[in-house]
């Protein structure tokens, strides 16, 4: 579990993130939901510690984050950032090797190859090992990007808008693959999301930041109603509910 405590992040006098206290759970999903500008993505990269709080704390398992040796904590947590991009000419593959970096500095074991070869198979992406990045689609980047991070073999993987730009298919098959590592594998998953019904219909956990505060948090089924969402998005709302998923429509909802 990741537990943040009174946490805020300010740039010069201006306030991105203030007090914020949430937690997210261990082997789940948990989605950060809300408006642009709303601090998620500033959360996430404090969970992740490529930003420094102004104040407040990060527990990892009820261990202070500050009190955990950098790499160490890269064989715990595993972060894929928004629009990541290398300049270098790599192969899927040899991307994929990158997420073994934390465990071996470079040199390949068998160990590490195993785990590249499990995250290609994963998500299908071994008929593409060989493929270079700039000759793939979007879509496949982005799933070679998430191929990488599952690599780090972290019990624990931040991932900052990874549906961005995808299309409908790609971001289902991503998103499935989050719902299996935490469902076959155990590991926990905290992502940003703006896509509200992918975050209903995948996530165990909901985090809604607004304003750079906590708005609201906990059980998707429990949280994510009418009138938390028309709060938070300052949209009208209407769920509907079905035996295979849920809707939260905000395109023409009764009586708006």
């Amino acid at each position: 579990m990741i537990t943040v405590r009174q946490l805020s992040k300010s740039y010069g006098g201006r306030s991105v993130l203030s007090g914020v206290d949430a937690e997210f759970p261990a082997g789940r999903v948990s989605s950060l939901i809300g408006p642009n500008g709303a601090g998620k993505s500033t959360l996430l990269m404090l969970m992740a510690r490529l930003l420094q709080p102004s104040s407040g704390e990060i527990l990892l398992e009820g261990r202070p984050v500050a009190d955990i040796a950098v790499a160490d904590y890269a064989r715990q947590v595993a972060t894929l950032r928004q629009s990541p991009g290398f300049s270098l000419r790599l192969t899927v593959e040899e991307l994929v090797a990158f997420g073994r970096f934390p465990h071996g500095r470079g040199r390949l074991g068998a160990e590490d190859h195993q785990a590249i070869d499990a995250a290609l198979d994963f998500l299908g992406l071994a008929p593409l090992r060989r493929a270079y990045l700039d000759e793939l689609s979007g879509g496949q980047r982005q799933m070679a990007f998430l191929a990488m991070t599952i690599a780090q073999q972290t019990p624990v993987l931040l991932l900052d808008e990874p549906l961005n730009n995808l299309d409908m298919k790609h971001a289902v098959q991503i998103m499935r693959a989050l719902r299996r590592l935490c469902d076959e594998q155990g590991r926990t998953v905290v992502l940003v999301i703006h896509d509200i019904n992918f975050a209903a219909n995948y996530s165990d956990h909901i985090v809604a930041l607004k304003g750079g505060a906590l708005r609201f948090s906990g059980p998707a089924e429990h949280v994510l109603t009418e009138p938390s969402l028309a709060d938070l998005y300052e949209l009208d709302f209407e769920i509907l509910r079905s035996e295979r998923a849920w809707l939260c429509n905000y395109f023409n909802p009764q009586g708006a």
